[in-house]
């Protein structure tokens, strides 16, 4: 059975994006790039929603996403992509499969089928509800060396109490210190 794990960069106040969606607090230098392209190389699939993929379809497969990381986009790009969305029905992007019927069945199959771990990037919304019916293994959260007072609140609109075990941490030299649970459920 395939792992899956959710990476979200967060305040050290809980909140995933700032106001009007802002993400240029993130802590971002050499190691985390050197980070992020390791944890990608855990992977070989990729599930976002519909926010999410828009991001990432907008950047990755540019020249601009290829120039600032061509390591990342290379994966971002090649990588299968499991998109979740009752209004998107196609994409352009390479090797992704949209879905607007329950993400229970497609995912519980993704995780039985041969490869590496699935990477949930961002998405909160679907991060929820995944959690909410145990389909996440482990909860990678880096968080940032900063209080935003304001934002979108990572766990807003969770319906029941979610019990984590702190497997283990990094620290980096930048402040970011990443916290990596795993949900009581899935063990």
């Amino acid at each position: 059975m395939r792992n899956v794990f959710l990476f979200m960069m967060v305040s050290t106040d809980g909140y995933f994006e700032g106001p009007n969606r802002d993400l240029s607090w993130h802590n971002v230098d050499d190691e985390f790039n050197d980070f992020a392209v390791k944890q990608l190389d855990e992977a070989d699939t990729l599930i976002m929603g519909r926010k999410t993929y828009e991001l990432m379809a907008g950047y990755w497969p540019t020249p601009q996403g290829q120039a600032d990381d061509t390591a990342v986009a290379d994966r971002m790009n090649s990588y299968r992509k499991i998109v979740f969305s009752r209004t998107l029905k196609q994409s352009p992007w390479t090797n992704t499969e949209m879905h607007s019927d329950d993400p229970r069945q497609i995912i519980t199959a993704a995780k039985a089928e041969p490869g590496k771990s699935i990477a949930v990037l961002g998405s909160s919304n679907l991060c929820l509800s995944l959690l909410e019916h145990n389909l996440i293994d482990e909860l990678r959260l880096m968080i940032s060396p900063v209080v935003l007072g304001a934002g979108t609140p990572l766990f807003a609109g969770i319906k029941q109490p979610l019990h984590l075990s702190l497997d283990r941490t990094r620290q980096f030299r930048s402040g970011n210190e990443l916290l990596i649970y795993t949900p009581s459920s899935s063990k």
